[in-house]
């Protein structure tokens, strides 16, 4: 058997159903790739091994996560752990209790790896993650711990969260799979949340069946049953946009050949263009997403300033010289966006996309360009990305499909099915 480190969730949970393959057994394959390259990759920001065992040993093979391991973003809790939610600030805190999509995996027989690092607050200022495929770029962020750890083999799944690009665009730049559910899907509570309008929790894998899993189990959903099932051929709105200006030439290839091989499949592939309100709610995502982190950052503002990067603190500047009415203007254009968004879907299955402008970038100072993403954050579309290639440089592309508001089954199933045309 292959090494169980390197086998995607529904793999393992056949063998694991089978008697194959032990919880125990997974985790000591995980650990032990651990061992061998966090110290390159650095995706952890804690975990306690003899926990992680333990929880292994108790799991029960019959539940829906039959005793997978999760890493856990560290901007949510996990009891027994420390939160630094990426800052100086909360250095050393511990929280009592689980965020709620924890306890909820919890519940459903997974068992937490480890805090995964995240950028300052899920914002800019990136952590000390590489890319397991090339030490000297960056894995993408804010998420780039539970990315990074996934594609080196650390635990099979791993939650993300998303509020311009922070689930999508790192788990393209490491090729795996990542899932943005509909806004709301997960429960926030137990979050650090950023962006009332925008945080959304979501997931990532090595297939889309791992990513339906974990989003399922930890809505209390079952998102994985249906996949595969696809009676009809796919309505799909090939939209190379709407970043499209930054787009690498490796991208706009491999979009252009995977559109051509949908279409051979059965796709009724259409070149479109989105309605100009939807896109209108890309220049009110920062109005929304920044003056949203101004409120929530409102005691750290006071209390510790200096601990915040100045990146934090300029934006902070930028938001307090706003008119008093652009949150609520922006917010309204978010509105619009969504009802105008709805209505475009009504005739496509899903949007075939980018999932990032290209290859992960060099350097570690910062995480890339959000510019393919934060436009279907703000329309609270569910959205996957897949590995689709590799660019010029051997680093791993994304491509994308993006989803009708709360149409996450349909999602995941069209995912699935693009999956096998790549």
């Amino acid at each position: 058997m292959p090494d169980p480190a390197d086998l995607p969730a529904r793999a393992l949970i056949e063998a694991l159903r089978a008697g194959r393959l032990t919880p125990r057994d997974v985790t000591e394959a995980c650990i032990a790739r651990v061992a061998a390259r966090e110290g390159t990759v650095r995706a952890f920001a804690a975990h306690d091994e003899a926990a992680w065992r333990r929880g292994a040993e108790v799991a029960p093979v019959e539940s829906p996560l039959a005793g997978l391991p999760v890493g856990v973003k560290d901007v949510l809790d996990a009891a027994g752990l420390p939160a630094g939610y990426g800052s100086p600030i909360w250095e050393g805190w511990r929280p009592r209790a689980d965020a709620a999509c924890v306890a909820m995996i919890r519940r459903a027989g997974g068992v937490v790896a480890g805090k995964t690092v995240t950028t300052e607050f899920a914002t800019r200022r990136p952590g000390p993650t590489t890319n397991p495929h090339d030490p000297s770029r960056t894995p993408g962020g804010s998420s780039q711990g539970s990315a990074a750890g996934v594609a080196a083999g650390f635990f099979p799944l791993a939650y993300g969260t998303q509020t311009a690009g922070s689930i999508i665009r790192p788990a393209a730049y490491c090729g795996v799979v990542g899932f943005k559910p509909t806004y709301g899907t997960i429960h926030r509570g137990g979050m650090r949340v950023m962006s009332e309008s925008l945080d959304t929790i979501g997931a990532m894998a090595r297939d889309v069946f791992g990513c339906a899993l974990l989003v399922g189990a930890s809505a209390g959903l079952d998102l994985w049953s249906g996949l595969g099932r696809r009676a009809e051929p796919p309505r799909i709105a090939f939209i190379p946009g709407p970043a499209e200006d930054v787009l690498e030439e490796s991208s706009r290839a491999m979009l252009e050949d995977l559109a051509a091989r949908l279409g051979r499949a059965g796709g009724r592939v259409e070149r479109v263009a989105l309605p100009p309100a939807v896109l209108a709610a890309i220049e009110a995502h920062p109005v929304v997403m920044q003056g949203e982190i101004r409120q929530a950052l409102a005691w750290e503002h006071a209390a510790a300033p200096d601990g915040l990067s100045p990146w934090l603190r300029e934006r902070a500047a930028w938001v307090d010289a706003l008119p008093d009415d652009a949150l609520p203007r922006a917010r309204e254009a978010f509105a619009k966006a969504r009802t105008e968004f709805d209505a475009f879907m009504r005739d496509y299955d899903f949007v075939l996309t980018a999932s990032a402008p290209g290859e992960a970038p060099s350097g570690l100072e910062a995480t890339g360009d959000p510019a393919c993403n934060l436009l279907w954050t703000a329309l609270h579309a569910p959205c996957v990305t897949l590995p689709a290639g590799v660019g010029p440089h051997g680093m791993p592309l994304g491509v994308q499909v993006v989803g009708a508001i709360g149409r996450d089954r349909a999602i995941l199933a069209a995912a699935e099915w693009v999956a096998g045309q790549v």
